[in-house]
């Protein structure tokens, strides 16, 4: 408390910050990693082509149950760093999710970092490297100043974030209006041969959620403001709404062209959909988009690592990082990265991205909806008894 004297607040202080800056950061790192280019939104809903929106159903009820529980615990314990968060729920298996962590981390940047530099180029005219080198500096910069400027980046770059996806969509939609209308009057699922459950496209969007835990330590530094359990469940429920929206908008977007294989199977179904329905400046805007959201989400990954090594040389008395350390941390961790992305590698530590992502899974969905919500029931009633 002594920090704040003399301090003047914000507008990022009061309810703003209580209620949605967890949700913004969230949705900021989670946009470039998963949403962006529309690949994700086909792979886990938008294949399923009339039934794909339960998948997303599944998508909102999965960011909304794991926001609230993981806000809770942060709240109960004063944990903000994830090691410390994990240790609550996993215990000693908080090692293995370090180890998980830095490698999808890693993993996620390099494949964006590939994808952006290609589509920057396509988009805007701009060499691969001009592009990513942009970007390095960038994220230096936001690691450097911390947090306070991370959440104000980050906010206004949700802002800009929306209003290209609403631009985007409102394009293709208008565009295609007439194919959407025919695909769920006709309860089109052709892409996939067979027939398809109700629970298994609810599932695969659940599954989704699984896969993308990684964004969650990006947000634990924004949640010291929240004092209060009905903090934490109106925001967890707010960070499961702007978590979910982009991913309706791509998906009604990708119903306007559905079943073509020329989106669905398209590296970037973005990019093919306004080709097909935009004119150049729109390609422009989405390149620049692309590399927004490689900066947010770049941005909020390696800001959590920071945050982990900060907490673990506390615990062993030790000086935390400068800034200019945090900056030097972030721009040798990009570099790598990218250097792993142009090499080669990146296609075979891929491979191992499903596995990884499953011990996510294991090491932190599962112990936080069981562990931590029985957690969260005995603080209950020890609260309830003192």
């Amino acid at each position: 408390m002594a920090k704040s004297v003399g301090r003047k607040k914000s507008f990022f202080d009061g309810a703003f910050g209580r209620y949605l800056i967890p949700g913004i950061v969230l949705q900021s790192v989670l946009i470039g990693g998963g949403y962006a280019t529309g690949r994700e939104i086909v792979a886990f809903g938008a294949k399923f082509g009339a039934l794909g929106w339960l998948g997303g159903l599944g998508i909102f009820i999965g960011f909304t149950l794991i926001s609230v529980l993981t806000f809770e615990i942060a709240r109960i314990y004063r944990t903000y760093n994830y090691k410390s968060l994990v240790k609550q729920i996993a215990g000693k298996l908080s090692v293995v999710y370090d180890v998980i962590y830095i490698l999808l981390s890693i993993i996620i940047i390099a494949v964006m970092s590939s994808a952006t530099g290609e589509i920057v180029n396509k988009t805007l005219g701009l060499s691969y490297w001009v592009g990513v080198g942009g970007v390095v500096v960038l994220v230096g910069i936001l690691n450097f100043y911390g947090s306070w400027l991370i959440e104000r980046f980050e906010t206004y770059g949700t802002i800009a974030l929306y209003i290209g996806y609403i631009i985007f969509s409102v394009i293709v939609i208008s565009s295609t209006r007439e194919n959407i209308h025919n695909v769920f009057i006709n309860t089109d699922t052709s892409y996939i041969q067979g027939s398809i459950g109700i629970g298994t496209v609810l599932w695969t969007g659940i599954v989704y959620v699984g896969y993308n835990v990684v964004v969650y330590p990006a947000t634990l530094f924004t949640l010291e403001r929240q004092t209060k359990r009905r903090e934490t469940i109106i925001s967890g429920i707010i960070s499961g709404v702007l978590m979910t929206i982009p991913w309706f908008m791509t998906y009604f977007s990708i119903m306007g062209y559905y079943p073509s294989k020329d989106i669905l199977e398209a590296g970037v179904p973005w990019l093919g959909m306004l080709q097909k329905a935009g004119g150049s400046w729109v390609i422009a805007v989405f390149g620049m988009v692309m590399g927004w959201t490689f900066i947010e989400t770049s941005t909020g990954i390696l800001h959590a690592l920071a945050e982990r090594i900060d907490g673990g040389l506390r615990e062993i008395g030790k000086k935390t990082m400068t800034n200019s350390q945090k900056a030097g941390l972030t721009v040798g961790v990009l570099i790598f990265a990218m250097g792993l992305s142009k090499i080669g590698i990146v296609d075979l530590i891929s491979k191992g991205y499903t596995l990884m992502a499953y011990g996510m899974i294991l090491v932190y969905a599962i112990p936080l909806l069981t562990i931590g919500l029985y957690k969260i029931i005995k603080h209950d009633k020890k609260t309830r008894i003192l």
